[in-house]
């Protein structure tokens, strides 16, 4: 079976859906074709263009200004507040319709997805006609428009759907990779940050193609266990599934909206414990074990996304769910400003069996005694009595859980 991936996203998600929220309210025009942007109170943290319209863009208006620059660039601007609730009622509606047509849908954020489309073609037909007829559906029931990015994996579907926009649907198969995706800055590459393409830019990588022809050994000094993942990214290498299961909401998880932005993994660090150690707590009083542990970050523009590793064996212990959650932040991190930060420990099991040497065995027996201990003595005198002397500096960054 051809492995065909669609990455579907809306089109200027917030702008639209807020336009049509007006729209059904008896706005008498679109905000879509004025001078408009969805922001929050200027006074707040929140106080930043969230969307902006294409008039907007043409004077210099971008996403991530502040509400007060974008106001000396236009004196008609036209201020709205977003509309979550709305927003997630409209993500719902479109990630319903699309379930009509496979199960096979795997949520990137609220206004993004994946869909396994080789598994249903024999049903639907060519891909490149399905899509133009989905863009269509949406269209005429949802009132906003999408792209459409097709491809033989989720990278390429993701890198497609960026192409061009909006309202068009693009190919990035394997065969078109070098044609089509070589040429690019290297800045385009999905899940490079800003740090990571300077950083590149200044090793003489200035395009996709650059990077995926560049030698392994001389990058690997200047980003180390990073460097397979850069230059297989580059080349456009991705077996990861379509996980329809990314965001059911099983298992045990913690998340926390921090009071400012976090820039630095090393500043996301003590939060990331705490929120594990929270975890495992509860994890241990179910008397549970996880085999899935995730990791949820929200950008300063609300992007949710999420990064999970399977494990070999199964865990409740605090350290150990720590220091995987790290590994899987540190794979994830993409320089950028991060708002929230979540755990998640999926798969839950009732027992363990240890697929490992005799020593590890005996290092998680004896991590497993502590936990237990420090638990015991939490319900009986609190959470602030006693912890781990590897979380304790941790302790003094990190409040609210």
């Amino acid at each position: 079976m051809e492995r065909i991936i669609f990455h579907i996203d809306v089109n200027n998600a917030f702008l639209s859906w807020t336009a049509i929220d007006l729209l059904n309210h008896g706005y008498n025009y679109d905000i879509r074709n004025s001078y408009a942007v969805i922001g929050g109170d200027p006074k707040a943290r929140k106080g930043i263009v969230l969307a902006k319209s294409n008039a907007c863009k043409k004077l210099g208006i971008y996403t991530s200004m502040t509400l007060y620059e974008a106001k000396k660039k236009c004196s008609v601007l036209k201020i709205y507040p977003p509309n979550y609730k709305f927003y997630s009622e409209m993500s719902n509606k479109l990630f319903a319709l699309l379930s009509k047509y496979t199960p096979d849908i795997e949520v990137a954020s609220i206004d993004e997805c994946y869909l396994d489309y080789g598994k249903v073609k024999k049903m639907y037909g060519d891909q490149y006609d399905f899509a133009l007829k989905l863009q269509k559906e949406i269209y005429e029931t949802l009132k906003f428009t999408v792209n459409i990015g097709i491809a033989n994996n989720k990278l390429c579907a993701k890198m497609a759907s960026d192409f061009s926009k909006p309202n068009k649907i693009h190919t990035l198969y394997n065969y078109e990779i070098e044609t089509k995706m070589y040429p690019l800055p290297i800045s385009d590459l999905f899940m490079i940050g800003k740090k990571t393409s300077e950083k590149l830019m200044n090793l003489g990588i200035k395009t996709i193609g650059d990077l995926a022809n560049f030698s392994y050994d001389k990058l690997y000094p200047y980003f180390k266990n990073q460097t397979s993942f850069l230059i297989n990214q580059a080349r456009g290498i991705d077996d990861s599934i379509v996980d329809s299961e990314t965001f059911v909401p099983k298992g045990i998880s913690n998340e926390i909206t921090l009071e400012k932005d976090i820039v630095t993994k090393d500043g996301l660090y003590p939060y990331l414990m705490n929120l594990c150690e929270t975890v495992s707590v509860r994890l241990r009083k179910q008397k549970k074990y996880a085999t899935v542990i995730c990791v949820i970050l929200k950008d300063n523009y609300f992007k949710r996304r999420s990064h999970q590793k399977k494990l070999t064996n199964a865990t409740n212990i605090t350290n150990e769910i720590y220091q995987i959650a790290k590994e899987i932040l540190d794979e994830m991190w993409n320089d950028e400003k991060i708002r929230l930060i979540g755990v998640r420990l999926d798969k839950l099991v009732d027992n363990v069996i240890y697929q490992s040497s005799l020593f590890e065995i005996n290092d998680n027996i004896e991590d497993s005694k502590v936990d237990a201990v420090i638990d015991n003595l939490k319900q009986k005198y609190g959470n602030k009595i006693i912890t781990k002397a590897s979380l304790k500096d941790s302790k003094k960054q990190f409040k609210g859980l």
